[in-house]
């Protein structure tokens, strides 16, 4: 590594081992790494950090109030537990890390999602039951022609609902998520 600013011919060939100025900033353009002033770095942390924080106010609840929590309480709350962000990494991946962080301090939880369950009768027999389990609660259920069931769950069994409804459906059943728990505060969570 080297930084180059105004260099003789003789720098320029010990360091990239050529003095074709074209080829060099090919070089430096493929393999340099872009310099950020201390301003702008500041501001690219702060930038991520009240994204990291909206998007936990945006899928979390004071489960006290059921109500979402402003983003400027988020942001106290996080510098509060000496939370860092990371410039480079998603807002929402780095959002459900800090929620892991924030619960030992505030009283936070995500919002529950209504999902719809619909498989064939023939396959529900082999899940109903485990299907069933990963429902908080449950609004209605059918079970004529298909296996139909609707109600609330936590986001983090989304995924196994729909991967054991598409295992045992061999693909023909379906796992939706149709919304999510509203309270009278909640408008922002309309889907």
């Amino acid at each position: 590594k080297a930084v180059v600013s105004t260099q003789s011919t003789g720098d320029l060939k010990n360091i990239f081992k050529t003095d074709d100025r074209t080829k060099i900033c090919i070089e430096i353009l493929e393999k340099g790494e872009f310099q950020l002033s201390e301003k702008e770095r500041q501001s690219a942390l702060n930038s991520k950090f009240t994204e990291v924080a909206a998007s936990i106010s945006g899928m979390c609840i004071n489960p006290a109030t059921q109500r979402p929590y402003p983003v400027s309480m988020v942001e106290t709350a996080m510098k509060d537990a000496h939370v860092s962000v990371n410039p480079n990494k998603s807002a929402k991946q780095q959002a459900l890390e800090v929620l892991k962080t924030l619960k030992e301090s505030i009283p936070i939880e995500r919002v529950k999602m209504t999902i719809r369950v619909s498989i064939g009768q023939g396959d529900a027999k082999k899940c109903r039951d485990q299907i069933k389990a990963l429902f908080s609660s449950i609004s209605s259920e059918d079970n004529d022609s298909q296996f139909e069931i609707v109600g609330t769950a936590e986001p983090g069994n989304y995924k196994p609902l729909a991967e054991m409804v598409g295992k045992h459906s061999r693909g023909k059943g379906m796992c939706e998520v149709i919304g999510v728990e509203k309270s009278s505060d909640m408008d922002v969570f309309k889907s």
